[in-house]
């Protein structure tokens, strides 16, 4: 699942992509209110982690822009601000949640991950089916009760197709959801780690429909 961290300070971002990064989430990050909009309304966030203090431009003009534009992705606001009438204004103009600065880590965590399974449709953070179990909270695999080794990559694309269980995904989709905006997007390493992935999870967890993409059934 790719995410959009829209944040100036260096410190903080950091800290809370290296925090998604290791549930198994690609990160991308934007350290200005100028970035932070055109990425938002040009790549396909599956949610935005946004701070209302951007230099350049501020976060609500942002979220109002997006919105205005029928951009659907959920919004998480970070925020200094800790007056009841800027969280209204936040919420207002589009925002899904909201967090006031300083916050605790595991608390943030836990905030995208209820926004990402309200996102796909799930109230179960546990996927389980034909023996393969996938923990969202942790990114954490397992077949048949073991525990299961999986590559950073090969996470990420087996979040994504989980988070869309039961729908059809392509070759191209997968691409933009599982590299960070400046990576080497290349759509043929996917069919690479589907091909992993059934090594490792059983050559029937993840089915292929031949010129269109990939699926995992819904549990």
């Amino acid at each position: 699942m790719r995410i959009l961290l829209a944040e100036d300070d260096t410190t903080l971002a950091s800290q809370v992509k290296t925090l998604l990064t290791a549930e198994g989430r690609v990160v991308d990050v934007a350290q200005d209110g100028e970035e932070a909009g055109f990425l938002g309304s040009t790549e396909p966030y599956d949610m935005v982690i946004l701070d209302l203090g951007l230099p350049i431009r501020d976060g609500i003009s942002i979220l109002k822009e997006w919105r205005a534009a029928g951009l659907d992705m959920p919004v998480l606001i970070l925020t200094a601000r800790d007056g009841w009438t800027d969280r209204v204004d936040g919420l207002d103009a589009g925002a899904d949640d909201y967090m006031t600065k300083p916050f605790h880590m595991p608390e943030l965590a836990a905030r995208v991950r209820a926004m990402l399974r309200r996102k796909s449709g799930r109230t179960n953070p546990l996927f389980e089916k034909d023996g393969v179990a996938f923990d969202t909270r942790n990114a954490k695999v397992t077949l048949g009760g073991v525990p299961v080794d999986l590559t950073s990559q090969e996470v990420a694309v087996l979040s994504y197709l989980i988070h869309n269980a039961g729908r059809l995904i392509s070759r191209t989709e997968l691409s933009e959801h599982i590299y960070e905006y400046d990576g080497d997007r290349d759509s043929n390493t996917i069919a690479v780690f589907i091909t992993r992935l059934r090594k490792k999870l059983g050559s029937d967890f993840i089915q292929t429909i031949r010129g269109r993409g990939y699926m995992v059934d819904a549990a």
